[in-house]
């Protein structure tokens, strides 16, 4: 009688619903920031989408922007953030590709954006890059799939964030 409620948990357990990537968690904490500009800039994102129900964990735009946001002011790579019209400089950052697993013990996700960096006064693009990262999760970050697959997309996207800012970082502006 418990064997059945047994499997029953852990096939309930292992096959969850699927959760979005958290801002947070793709938010790159401390960087190495050559320089840190003293400009404001506007960040816009697309590409990512929303997270449904039986889908696997997606990338939204609007967390995608706040994380790039956050790290933007946590590591000072710019002066400040500007909501809206406006800034010195505009970041246009682009899901291109999000690559994920069906199966597996360990998960590996690859993801691929388009980072572009314009000056706002004459539409000059300083920068166009496209940044290509990983992210793992194993059996040891998570028992449930969808919640190793959440990590590893969220390690994947902090990596890609972290990679762009710091190439942004290098830039003379």
């Amino acid at each position: 009688m418990r064997r059945p409620i047994l499997v029953a948990a852990l096939a309930l357990t292992l096959t969850a619903c699927s959760s979005p990537a958290s801002r947070e968690a793709m938010t790159p904490q401390l960087l190495a920031i050559d320089k840190h500009h003293p400009y404001s800039l506007r960040v816009q994102t697309n590409g990512g989408s929303e997270t449904g129900g039986l889908d696997s964990t997606n990338i939204a735009d609007a967390d995608l922007k706040a994380a790039i946001e956050n790290a933007v002011i946590r590591n000072r790579v710019f002066k400040s953030v500007i909501q809206g019209g406006g800034g010195d400089y505009e970041l246009n950052v682009q899901v291109i590709s999000l690559r994920r697993p069906m199966i597996g013990v360990t998960l590996d996700v690859e993801l691929e954006m388009g980072w572009s960096l314009v000056r706002s006064s004459d539409r000059t693009v300083l920068m166009r890059k496209s940044v290509q990262s990983t992210g793992q999760a194993g059996i040891g970050d998570a028992i449930a799939f969808v919640t190793r697959l959440q990590l590893a997309v969220e390690m994947a996207a902090r990596n890609n964030i972290a990679e762009g800012l710091k190439a942004i970082s290098k830039l003379k502006l």
